[in-house]
Formats: C-alpha cells, structure tokens, sequence
C-alpha cells in the first residue's frame, strides 16, 4: 500500500476509537477496496481534512436477526428485544435508501450521455452520501453481530459509542449538512432549464415502490441521528439500574445528541446564510443595504412568512397580503414574496419534487432600535403621542379624523375603548350600590341583591372583554416604524404596520427575539462573550445568554454588606399582556440574603413583575444569611389525589410557597411566599446552635448542613408550615469537616465533607455508599449540580470540575477552567471555581477572578459531557461570583392556543358561532351565531317584568339551570334572559382549563449572578477591564435573559 494512502488510513481512524481503529486495521488486512482518491470538486472546496472517497460494492453485510424468543424473559427485556427490532429494521431501512441515491440517481446520472447534469455538477449534489452509506455498512455488520448475540449479553449502548463517537462521523455528516442547501438549489435550477432531468426525476419516482422523491430520499441523512436519540431513550427507559448495557446507552445517547446538536446548529447555519443570499439578490448592488448585507456581520435571528393586514377606522379587514420578514442582528427587513406567474403550472410540477425557494422584492428596512411592539390596549405609554402622527401601512392617506384624535383603529383597539367604558359604568353602578343600601323602605325590584347582581354581571362583561383583547393579541403583531416626516409641521410620522403570525408560540417568539436584539445592541453585550478558540475572538453564537440589567444586591444603608444567596420565588401573573410575557424577566420575586460578620444579616426582595427589577421589601436579621432553599407548594396531582371536597377553611391551610433562610448562628427561619405577606411562619435553631451552611429539601424532608459535621433532617408535615421544627431533627454525623453543600436527586441525597460524598437514601435516611470525590485530604467539594445521569462537582482549592456519574458514582471527567480565560487574565495561573449552575444545556461556572465560563452539555438522560470549547463572559464582577442561581417561569398553556385549538375544546361544536376564523376578527351577528349563543342566556335571580324589549346588553351571572331543550320563554313570573349575543363583541367561547391541553410547556428563564461589583473585562488592553460606576465593593447583581426556547 503507497505511504501517502496509509497516512490517509491513519490520519482518518486516529481520533476514532480503539474499536473503530481495530475494525479499519482488519478491513485492510482483509484488503476491502473502500480507499479511493477523492475527486476533487471545484476550486472552492476545502482541504479534504483525511477523509476518503469509498466504494461500497463488495460490502454486503448479513442481514441482522433475532433468533426465536426464550422463555422467562422478562417484560422489560421483552420490550428491549422489540426496540432491538426497531433499530434493526430502521437502519436497514436507511441504508436501502442511501444505496437507491447512488444506485437510481447518481449512477444512471453520471452514465448518462448526452449529459443531463454534468459529472461536476453531479459530484457537488450526491457530496458525501458514499461516506456516509459506508459508515452505516459497517454499523450493519457490527450490528448483526450484536443481534446474533443478544440472548447472551443484551448490550448494544458501547456499538453506539464505538460507531458514531469517530471524528469522521461528524466531518461527513456535517460535509453533508453543508452542503445540502446547496444541491438542492442546484436541483432547482436543473429542473427549471433542463426538461431532460425534469423527465428523469419524474420518471424515477413514478418507478420507485414507495413514490419517494429525490429530496425526500436525501432529507433522511438530516433525520437520521433524532430517529436514534428516540430509538435509545426507549431502550434506556426499559433498562434497569445495575444492568451492564445501562452506562452504555447513557453515553451513546449522550454522543448522538452531541452529534445532532452540532449538525443542527451547522444546518440552522447554512440556512441562514442561504436566506441572506437569497434577500440580497433581491437588492440593487449599489443601495445601502446590499452593503450592510454583505458586510458579514448580520446574522438572521428569525425569519418567517406573515400576513400583514390593513384595517379602517371602524376596525374592517381592507386588505392582507403575505409577506417575509426577517430580524437580523441590527435591523428588520420586510419583502414581498415573488414567485414569476410565467410557467406555473411547470413551477408547481417541479416544487413537487425539490423545495422551490422563492424570490423577495424588499418593501422597507429599519434599524432595529426604531421598531417598536405595540400591543392593543397599550398604545398611550409606548411611544410620543404628541409628536408623532400614525399612518396606516398600505392605506393611501391618513384619515383627517384619525389624526385629529390622534388615533387610527386597527380592529381590536375598539376593545379596549369598550372595556374602558364598562370601567365607567362598574364605578357608577357602585355608587347607585351604596345608594341603595342607604334606603328606609323595602322593594322588591330595587334591593341589595339586585344593586349586587348588577355589579357582578359588569364585572364578568369586563372579563369577558380582558379576554377578547388577549385573544386579539394572541396572533396580531403590531409594529411602529419610522416614516418621513411631515412636510408642512416637520413632525416625524410614524406608520403602523400590522401582522397575523401563524400561531400564538410565533407571536411570542417575534416578541421575545425583538427584545432581545434590542438589548443585544447595548454596548456590554457588542460583544458580550468569546468563543476561546484558536484566534481567540469568534463570534458568539446567536443564542447566548444576554445582559438585561445590573443592580445593587441592598438597598443604599446595606452597600457594605457580603452576599449570601439568593432564590426566585415564582409568581403566575395572568393578568400580565401578551407582549409582556414574551419580553418581561421571569415572574416572581427575587430574595437576597447577606449580612456582615457581627453586624446581622439582610434580604432584600426584588420583584421582577416589572420591565426592570425594583425592590419591594426588605428586613434585618439577627445574623447573616449563608444559605436559602425555595419549597414550592405540592404538585397538583399530589393534591387531587388526596379528598376534593376542601371546605374554605381547608383551602387557607394549605400548603404555599416558603422559603427558608439558613442563618450563621444556627437559625432556620421559614417565611411565607411575598403574595402571603412575606411573614415568618416558623423558626428554630440547629443543633448545637452550629452554623447552616446549606438547605436542601426533598418530599419527605428539609435537610441542614452544618459546619460540625452533622446532617440535620426535618420531616415534613401537614398544614401551613411545610416542616415539623419544633420537634428535634433526625442528626446524621457526615463527617469531621463542614457539609458544605447538599444534592436532593430523585431517591438519594448527597452531602459532601472534606473530599467525601455520602450518599443517603431520602426516605430512610440510611447511608448507601460513600466514595472520594477528591484524592487531597484538605480539599472540599463546595458545589455539586446534576444534569442527566451525571454530577458536576467543584472544589474548595483548584480551577478543575468532576463528573461522576449518579449510578455507579464512577468518576466520568475533569475539566480545567483556568484554560478557558488564560486570553481574559493573562499571567494569572491560580484561579478557584466558586459557583456551579447547570441551566438549559448549558453549564455555568463562577470563578474567584469575577469571571463566568458558560460550557454545553447534553440535555437529555444519558452523560452531561461537556464536548465544546464553551464561551467566556466579558460582563464578570469585581471579585469571586458569590453564586450562581436561576429564575424561570412557565408561560400559560392557555397563552399558547390559537382560537381554533381553542374551539376544539370539549362543547365546542355548539360554542362556534358560524362565520368565525382563525383571524380573531368580530363575530358576525348571523342567525345561526344567535341561536348557538342563544344558549347561553342567562337567568336573573330575582322576579322582574320582562326587558327583552329595551335596547342594550342585560345584566345578571346566573347560568340557567338544565332546560329540556325547550327554547326559553320570557314571562313575568320567571324573570327575564338576557342574551349576551345581541352584541357579537360581547360573546367569546369559555376558555378550557389548562390540563385539557397537551403541549410542551415553554419556559422564560434568566440567569443572576452575584458578586463585588461588575466589570467588562473586553473594555482594555490586558483585559484589565474597567470598573463600574457603582465601585468595586458594593454587591452587585447581573441579570441574564435567555431567549425563549421554542
């Protein structure tokens, strides 16, 4: 074999595994012809980085089989013997299709004469799919082998590993992904200019048994890594704790998810850059924004299709029309969407087979920090009023009377003016309320009960209205834009620009991505973290986290305070707007505990209720806060599951949110949540009034570290106060040092002391296992995180973190952190790791320096590895990150449904009023619309002669009771009905409850650190860094928002 093609051979198998290098020693001792010199693409492609060109001819791997099933299986390996089915029969399946790319499109392509595709061209579409079938041909044969043995070993996790853990993998894949856009374009163009290719794919497919096209043959490599990630969670869900295949598939889980989250960002990547290519060559070369297109340093957050919708001063759709958006870093681009009328029919043919991109013709861009989200019912505060005219997007000419009254309506705004009036009128009817309850006399008609029940009837009218804005603002994008200004006054004009999106989760993501560009833009996030690669200075990708605010830990009197700890307390808001949902930090209050040796201790409580965090409450304590655990009130399945039938007094024992302070002279303190008043519910002291170092709870029990050594449990009981303090704890002696910190897993605890971790079982509390964290006696493991089936560790001395994994306590890796911001802190070679977060697949990591490293890890079950280089903040502190810690809330299900899920609610074939659409435009006042809503009237509860006659929506909240179908009559002895359907605005379909819907749950989440002041440490040479005003000492916080993830 020549020297250069065994260097190749060597340069290719050397970063795979020892398994992977056996089996390539062994197909060349077997002298299987896979090595060709790969033909070389056009003058752009890259360096071949060791990969080869192969052929697969001779390679014919058994079919994989499972033999007759034995007796006395279990149903756990039962089940695993049908996944096993599964991953067999899907890869087969997928390497029959690669082998039909190559044998039915690529070869007769190449063969062809006259050419239909010339041979380069040819190369550039069918890149990589060789390698790639070569790879799965020799997984097939591994596999069969696996299979064969199956009965006898059961384990195939360590194949995953061995097969898919190779850097050739990823180069061919990701060679693949790259490229994908690519050929599919070149398809496109062929199928548009060359009729004989058309004939040939159409042919094709028609002769294929399944009619799958080209594209849909070739999209599968894409797919390829999730159908395997859901292959093995199965196959882990149905392997048991200690079985030997177990570790195996946690860490090829852990590999393919590391593999598709690099292939899907290179992918997101390409798109991108292809969405970019395509609007600019929607743009003349010589304009302003063809340059800043590309200048290479826009990157596209977000792009989608919208309907943008011109309405007229009475609310009337007038016009929609698709368009496409896109938000780059810096500014938002709108363009119409243009496919040419000419051959159509022939367009429609070809988009049959292969993806037709469409052209863009740009309509108006802006810079970024001129847009501005209006919401309906929001339009006063946003912007200048008075010195800012409004035009309709779209409508010729600005009404005289819109801009007299300074407003123009877009539909749902009118909502808002009704809701205002009924305001009035609730205040009003509240009057004539203590009007009434001032009369001598008795009357029928005219008493407390009839002055109540109309107030009750307004105030559901309003809910009813709350929800028609909602509702109206679930899909509505409201964009104010810059316009030119007006010629006679020179009062800048400003236009509005109105989009439906296709779904409430869209909406939400505009908004939040909007905002979050916007904050992007400040100058500490321009940039605001490093990729410490080779040239020191990549660009960080666009999903990093984004510094939304800093502010002072205390209030001005407690500036010389040291930071303790600090916990979110969750609050759901549902009166908060959409928008704001999308844009505001996660609901709730933040607690901040510190204190000073000697001088007692402080929280401060800040409420994030508000566009910037404020403090609503704070209080001294006899000693400085250590440490804080937040206990959030019991599942709700936990509490139907107990007896429903709570009386009132019931429900105001029952268990709320606390939070629960450690403080240095031995107390615990529990306080109730700031919605219950903030009052401390309970209090004791530790035993031997030591110190509380950490807090941890679990279902049954609140766990105290101590600095003596002991582990104190308190049970947990019924009513208001969550744990029984008054009794004596349960004390477990951990060791001679300090527990310095606590991990509550699912049915485990674990307490480090010194470099010990103890394991305890939470429900006996007794010892399982022990094992050394740390090889140095007089190092101490201070942090402990879980992601997965893995713990990351740090420790009192050194810039190294551990994983050790939480079934077999096996030490997994180390990583040094002091590698990652050598560029930050040049010269500076001691560095400790004081704080650890594992939040969202990313793991954060605060250093004694004020630096903050972010590294990936894996989200799902398997090893949360750490596989990237990470990223290095350059927004840090003065001094060490005291901690790290994390505040997330959910969004409302019911936010997320569009009006049509919302219709699929149980009743809702009768809810519907006929002529409703997904635009949430007014109901039309049809005669089947009444008769449906007709149903709902609704019974007074006191005698009244009948009102049917006299104009206006009629008051009262009683539902009526169960008829028998019979339509109700009006009649002087049973009162009156009221329709709330004579007005269409006034109707609106009830809004299921929440556990009727199915879907994923999205949460908000931002990301605080605490520490000595800030600094941005890319601000000098050196990285020196500069101050901030604030000084170098006061406590600081830094608040992270993280973009939705959608």
């Amino acid at each position: 074999m020549p020297v250069n093609r065994m260097t190749q051979l060597m340069k290719a198998a050397k970063s795979g595994t020892k398994d992977g290098l056996e089996k390539t020693r062994i197909a060349v001792m077997r002298k299987v012809s896979f090595l060709h010199r790969k033909d070389v693409l056009g003058d752009s492609e890259e360096e071949d980085m060791g990969l080869l060109e192969v052929s697969v001819s001779d390679i014919k791997p058994p079919a994989p089989e499972l033999g007759p099933m034995p007796d006395g299986l279990s149903p756990q390996q039962v089940v695993r013997r049908h996944i096993l089915g599964s991953i067999v029969q899907s890869e087969g399946s997928y390497v029959e299709s690669l082998k039909r790319v190559l044998q039915d499109y690529r070869n007769p392509l190449m063969e062809m004469e006259p050419k239909a595709l010339s041979i380069r061209k040819c190369q550039v579409v069918f890149f990589r799919v060789k390698e790639i079938l070569h790879c799965h041909s020799m997984f097939q044969i591994a596999l069969s082998s696996r299979v064969a043995e199956w009965d006898s070993t059961e384990k195939i996790g360590d194949l995953f590993v061995a097969s898919f853990s190779k850097s050739m993998v990823l180069d061919v894949y990701s060679d693949y992904v790259n490229n994908f856009t690519n050929a599919m374009s070149i398809i496109k163009k062929a199928c548009l200019t060359k009729p004989a290719f058309l004939e040939f794919l159409k042919r094709r497919q028609v002769c294929s048994p399944d009619r799958v096209t080209l594209y849909g043959l070739m999209v599968k490599p894409i797919q390829r890594f999730p159908q395997f990630i859901l292959l093995l969670q199965d196959m882990l869900k149905n392997t048991p704790r200690g079985h030997p295949d177990r570790l195996s598939l946690q860490l090829a889980l852990t590999e393919l998810e590391t593999l598709a989250e690099k292939l899907n960002e290179q992918k997101r990547l390409a798109d991108q850059v292809a969405e970019i290519q395509q609007l600019t060559k929607s743009v003349s070369d010589r304009s302003s924004l063809n340059k800043l297109l590309t200048s290479g340093q826009r990157q596209l957050l977000l792009c989608e299709t919208l309907t943008e919708t011109v309405y007229g001063d009475r609310g009337q759709l007038i016009k929609s029309k698709e368009r496409r958006v896109f938000l780059l870093n810096d500014m938002l681009v709108c363009a119409n969407i243009n496919f040419k009328p000419a051959n159509h029919r022939g367009q429609l043919e070809i988009s049959s087979l292969v993806p037709l991109g469409p052209k863009y013709v740009v309509k108006w861009n802006t810079a970024l920090p001129q847009v501005q989200v209006v919401e309906v019912g929001q339009e006063g505060g946003s912007y200048d009023k008075d010195n800012v005219l409004i035009q309709h997007a779209g409508a010729k000419k600005a009404s005289a009377a819109g801009q007299a009254q300074n407003k123009v309506y877009f539909g749902p705004p009118r909502l808002f003016q009704e809701l205002q009036d009924l305001q009035k009128d609730l205040a009003v009817v509240e009057q004539i309320t203590l009007l009434i309850s001032t009369l001598h006399g008795t009357y029928q008609n005219l008493n407390m009960t009839v002055a109540q029940d109309w107030c009750l009837a307004l105030q559901r009218l309003m809910r009813v209205k709350e929800e028609e804005i909602h509702s109206a603002n679930k899909c509505r994008l409201r964009l104010l834009l810059p316009g030119k200004p007006d010629n006679r006054s020179g009062r800048p004009i400003s236009f509005m620009v109105v989009f439906i999106t296709p779904s409430p989760l869209s909406k939400i993501s505009w908004v939040n991505r909007l905002h979050l560009a916007k904050i992007g833009l400040r100058e500490e996030n321009q940039p605001g973290w490093l990729c410490p690669d080779e040239d020191k200075k990549t660009k960080a990708p666009f999903w990093c986290p984004i510094l939304a605010c800093r502010i002072p830990a205390f209030s001005p009197r407690g500036l010389s305070l040291q930071l303790g700890a600090l916990v979110h307390s969750p609050v759901s808001c549902p009166l908060l707007g959409f928008s704001a949902v999308s844009t505001s930090l996660p609901q709730g209050y933040l607690w901040v505990g510190g204190g000073q040796e000697g001088a007692g201790g402080q929280v401060e409580i800040f409420s994030l209720n508000r566009p910037s965090p404020r403090t609503v409450k704070s209080f001294p304590l006899a000693a400085p806060v250590l440490c804080m655990e937040y206990i959030p009130e019991p599942e709700e399945a936990e509490s139907r599951d107990k007896d429903e039938s709570h009386t009132a007094a019931d429900a105001s024992a029952a268990m709320h949110p606390t939070i629960c302070l450690g403080l240095q002279d031995g107390s615990i303190l529990v306080y109730g949540s700031v919605d219950t008043g903030t009052q401390c519910l309970a209090t004791c002291r530790s035993p031997g009034l030591q110190p509380v170092l950490c807090l941890r709870h679990s279902p049954f029990h609140l766990f105290a570290g101590l600095r003596d050594g002991t582990l104190a449990a308190y049970p947990r009981t019924s009513g208001g106060v969550p744990w029984d303090l008054e009794s004596p704890p349960v004390c477990l002696t951990v060791g001679p040092g300090p527990v310095r910190t606590l991990l509550s897993l699912e049915d485990a605890v674990w307490a480090s002391c010194g470099p010990r971790v103890t394991v305890l079982d939470a429900t006996s509390l007794q010892t399982q296992q022990s094992f050394e964290a740390h090889q140095d006696e007089a190092v101490s493991v201070t942090h402990m995180v879980k992601a997965g089936s893995g713990v990351w560790m740090a420790f009192s001395s050194g810039s190294s973190i551990r994983l050790f994994h939480t079934e077999t306590l096996e030490h997994l890796q180390e990583i040094n952190i002091a590698t990652r911001t050598t560029f930050l802190l040049p010269g500076q070679k001691h560095l400790c790791v004081t704080s650890l977060l594992i939040c969202q697949g990313l793991l954060w990591v605060g250093t004694d320096q004020g630096v903050i490293v972010l590294l990936p890890v894996p989200r799902l079950e398997g090893i949360p590895k750490i596989t990237g280089k990470g990223m290095v903040s350059l927004n840090g502190h003065c001094g060490p990150v005291a901690f790290l810690a994390v505040a997330t809330s959910i969004l409302a299900p019911d936010i997320l449904r569009s009006d049509q899920e919302e219709a699929e609610g149980p009743g809702a074939e009768e809810d519907k009023p006929d002529g409703q659409a997904h635009e949430p435009a007014p109901v039309p006042a049809s005669h089947v619309g009444r008769e449906l809503t007709r149903k709902k009237g609704i019974l007074l509860q006191y005698r009244l002669r009948s009102t049917a006659h006299l104009p206006g929506p009629l008051l009262s909240v009683r539902e009526p009771a169960p008829t028998d179908g019979s339509a109700l009559e009006h009649s002087e002895e049973d009162g009156s009905i009221y329709e709330m359907a004579d007005d269409p605005d006034i109707w609106v379909r009830s809004r299921p409850c929440a556990r009727d819907s199915h879907r994923k749950e999205i949460c908000s989440v931002a990301i605080i650190s605490g520490g000595q002041g800030y600094r941005n440490f890319g601000s000098a040479p050196g990285g020196s860094g500069r101050p901030a005003p604030c000084g170098e000492t006061d406590s600081t916080l830094l608040i992270w928002q993280v973009p939705l993830t959608l």
